[in-house]
């Protein structure tokens, strides 16, 4: 349990925590994880937040 076919052991990726699509990143990252739209967004906000 936990492999692939190929024998290497399968990634769980951690939800978004605003939208709960899966992000980049691993279960095992801690913090805030984003996937790819949110985390835009996110950097949208703050560079432009002068």
């Amino acid at each position: 349990m936990g492999e692939d076919a190929s024998g290497a052991e399968t990634v769980v990726y951690a939800d978004c925590v605003h939208c709960g699509e899966p992000s980049e990143y691993p279960e095992s990252v801690k913090g805030i994880t984003l996937c790819p739209v949110c985390e835009w967004h996110e950097a949208q906000r703050t560079a432009c937040s002068g």
